[in-house]
């Protein structure tokens, strides 16, 4: 599915991977080989760009080095630590305009897609949301970066993924208050080309 959107084998991809920075440098490190090790082995050429370098600094920076990579690869963990980590380099911003200049397939899997949501309220029955403060020592934010217009619950049905349970109840959670949002099985895909979205 990601040749379909990316192109030739070899394609650049930046993996971010701040979601799983409230973890210890030791388990956060072997995160993120696992993840270039798994993308290097679709044929793509994973490079971590790690979103704490940047924060402080002017968002052009960001923004420049997302512009050198035709994909973005965001993946799991928590999401409010890696909302924390888009808002704090810029990225965040970098990344909304890149999707409407449409000059880079945005990809990744649970938290890397429940951040691109309206609103992150209701994923606290999953996240925690003081991992902000253990990773930054700063408070979480509620504010997901609203590319999408409903919010993506994974690992729906799930058996096996210790989270199913609690999604499915988050899941329930939206439905009972009326929250827009799409719910995935692990294996499931979204993906949105242009005017186009189906799931995989």
């Amino acid at each position: 599915m990601l040749g379909l959107l990316t192109g030739a084998a070899g394609t650049r991809a930046a993996v971010i991977a701040n979601a799983v920075d409230a973890l210890p440098d030791a388990e956060r490190r072997a995160a993120v080989e696992r993840e270039i090790d798994a993308l290097a082995a679709l044929g793509l050429r994973p490079v971590e760009v790690d979103l704490r370098a940047f924060f402080g600094q002017d968002p052009s920076r960001v923004a420049a080095t997302l512009r050198g990579f035709p994909l973005l690869w965001v993946r799991g963990g928590n999401v409010f630590v890696l909302r924390h980590a888009l808002a704090a380099s810029g990225a965040d911003r970098a990344i909304a305009e890149l999707l409407r200049e449409d000059a880079a397939v945005y990809a990744g899997y649970s938290a890397g897609a429940c951040v691109l949501a309206p609103d992150l309220h209701g994923l606290d029955r999953c996240d925690a949301p003081e991992a902000v403060q253990t990773a930054y020592g700063t408070p979480a934010r509620f504010d997901g970066l609203a590319v999408l217009d409903y919010v993506v619950v994974p690992h729906i049905d799930s058996p096996g993924h210790p989270e199913t349970k609690i999604l499915g109840e988050v899941a329930d959670h939206y439905r009972a208050q009326g929250t827009a949002h799409r719910t995935l099985r692990d294996g499931q895909s979204l993906v949105i080309n242009g005017p186009t979205t189906a799931v995989h």
